[in-house]
């Protein structure tokens, strides 16, 4: 089998990134150890993506956004981070930039149902379920593999898609720096008794740090980060329990809450790659970088690298170059770079000043957001920052 790119991973960002190249007179195959019917039917994984205006053109460019119901879209008005047992928070309002919500919220299950969707119709693609890569081999002349099954396939770009944990970057030879934040991240839906209004919080308590989603009606998306021990103790509580002991944690601030649905934890592992490109091969999504959730932009940084990639290498084939030359793909890794970087060390530095619990600190945090909330141009270029169109 021949290809002109091959996209190893059928997650948001590989399937975007296939839609994105669609119709342009490439052959594409993607490469994905799931079945298809996982694919075309995703399971709930608890994780509701908040989406900026530029991802949301993004999406309704692929002809993604217009798949979603509109029970799945859930307006995001506004933001508020608060620290420890204070009522103090800095607020970030949409109104500040003449915009009505900062954002959108979406659950991932329904954002993989529909990127999988978009692909269905597309005759110059095709999708190659149940296998993975076996063997290797990546030169200037183009790239061989052998898949799982044992056939084998050429192509001139290889990209992998393939979660932060990517087997396909490793077989690649590009390393990654990892970070593991030592705690686990537990996400649920809950009814609660008092109004969100639309707002999202981003809680760092002192030994703990919660996050609060907010969807329609009084309903919420729940985010709660402790230590794996703590976790397990949180975990083995029966709904009833759960239900109060998020009360407390919350301080009541929403009212009775009740649980609706499961709860599923997740390991925090921030990762970045060493280089975003090689030899006709690059990384997209969180294969390049595997972001922090508490700025909640590792989505829309990963749906930004997709279609930077498109970009350049569209940008070639219409001026008649090589897809997978050097220059091309570099010109993809230097943008997204200059894109992430600054944004992962900030997040990295957010998440180890904010889950510092020592008194130094703790009064470092609180003099940190007061400074904040006391300077309108901040709040106003962080909300316009998430309501920018893309570029």
């Amino acid at each position: 089998m021949k290809a002109d790119v091959v996209i190893v991973g059928a997650g948001p960002a590989g399937l975007c990134l296939a839609r994105s190249l669609s119709g342009q007179g490439l052959s594409i195959r993607i490469i994905e150890r799931q079945q298809e019917t996982e694919l075309a039917a995703p399971f709930f994984d608890g994780r509701e993506i908040a989406l900026t205006r530029a991802s949301q053109q993004i999406l309704e460019k692929l002809g993604i956004w217009q798949q979603f119901t509109p029970d799945e879209i859930s307006p995001l008005r506004d933001a508020q981070v608060l620290n420890g047992p204070s009522h103090y928070a800095l607020r970030i309002t949409a109104t500040a930039v003449g915009k009505e919500r900062l954002g959108w919220l979406v659950p991932n299950q329904a954002i993989r149902r529909a990127a999988y969707c978009s692909i269905s119709e597309c005759s110059d693609l095709e999708l190659i379920t149940e296998r993975t890569i076996s063997e290797l081999s990546c030169s200037a002349r183009g790239v061989s593999m052998r898949l799982s099954d044992g056939k084998a396939l050429e192509a001139r770009l290889i990209v992998a898609a393939d979660s932060r944990f990517s087997e396909t970057r490793r077989r690649l030879g590009i390393g990654a720096r990892m970070e593991d934040f030592g705690k686990t991240m537990l996400v649920c839906r809950m009814a609660h008794e008092r109004s969100h209004e639309q707002v999202a919080w981003e809680w760092f308590g002192y030994g703990q740090t919660l996050a609060l989603l907010p969807l329609h009606g009084n309903l919420a998306s729940a985010v709660l980060t402790l230590t794996p021990g703590q976790m397990n103790e949180v975990m083995s509580l029966d709904p009833q329990a759960f239900s109060r002991e998020m009360e407390q944690r919350f301080e009541g601030r929403l009212g009775r809450m009740e649980l609706i649905g499961e709860r599923i934890t997740y390991p925090l592992v921030g990762v970045y790659a060493e280089r975003f490109a090689g030899v006709r091969s690059a990384l997209v999504g969180d294969a390049a970088v595997g972001m922090h959730p508490v700025t909640a932009h590792g989505f829309n940084l990963g749906l930004q690298s997709q279609k930077r990639l498109a970009d350049s290498l569209l940008d070639a084939l219409h001026n008649g170059r090589d897809i997978g030359v050097p220059e091309v793909l570099q010109r993809y890794a230097s943008a997204q770079q200059r894109a992430s970087w600054p944004l992962y060390q900030a997040t990295s530095l957010l998440v180890r000043l904010y889950t510092d619990d020592r008194a130094p600190t703790r009064l470092l945090r609180n003099a940190g957001l007061r400074l904040a909330q006391n300077l309108p141009p901040f709040k106003a270029a962080l909300a316009r920052h998430l309501t920018q169109i893309a570029r």
